[in-house]
C-alpha cells in the first residue's frame, strides 16, 4: 500500500509538470522558430500526445483515488468518493473534450464549416487545457500536503 499511496501522490506532480512544460516550453518554441503551418503541424503532434498521455495518466491518477478513497472509507474517514477523485474527473473531461471533442470541429473549422471559427474553438480547447492545468496542479498540491507516511519499524 505505501508504494500505491506514493504513486498516488507524484504521479499528479509528474503530469503538472509535463503540462507546464508544454505550455511554456514545447508550444511557444516552434512559433519561434518555424512557419506558421509547420509549427502548427508541430504543435497539433504534441497536443495529441498529450491527449494520450493525459488519459493514460488521468485514469491511473483516478484510480489511485478511488483505491486510497475506499481505504478511508472502510476506516471510517469519509466517502468513497474524494475530492482527488472529482479532479481526476475533471482533468479527464478536460482532456476528452478539449481535444477529442474539439478537434474534429477545429478541423472542420479550417475547411470553412460549423458555427464557430477556427479562433473560438482554440480559444475554447486552450481554455481546457488551462482548466486541465489547474485541476492536475490542485491534485498535486493535496498530494504534497498530504501527512508523510512511514514504515513501521521493523524489529
Amino acid at each position: 500500500m505505501v508504494f500505491a499511496e506514493r504513486l498516488r501522490r507524484l504521479l499528479p506532480a509528474l503530469w503538472a509538470g509535463w503540462l507546464l512544460c508544454l505550455a511554456l516550453l514545447a508550444t511557444p518554441a516552434p512559433f519561434a522558430t518555424l512557419d506558421g503551418p509547420m509549427a502548427g503541424r508541430v504543435v497539433g503532434r504534441m497536443l495529441a500526445q498529450d491527449a494520450y498521455t493525459g488519459i493514460a495518466l488521468g485514469v491511473l491518477v483516478l484510480v489511485l483515488e478511488r483505491v486510497a478513497a475506499r481505504r478511508r472509507a472502510a476506516g471510517g474517514q469519509g466517502s468513497q468518493f474524494s475530492t482527488g477523485m472529482a479532479l481526476a474527473l475533471g482533468a479527464l473531461f478536460c482532456t476528452v473534450a478539449g481535444y477529442f471533442g474539439l478537434q474534429p470541429m477545429m478541423v472542420a473549422a479550417r475547411a470553412g464549416q460549423g458555427a464557430l471559427s477556427f479562433g473560438q474553438l482554440h480559444a475554447i480547447s486552450a481554455g481546457f487545457f488551462v482548466v486541465k492545468l489547474a485541476l492536475v496542479l490542485a491534485l498535486a498540491w493535496r498530494g504534497a500536503a498530504g501527512p508523510v507516511l512511514s514504515r513501521p519499524a521493523s524489529s
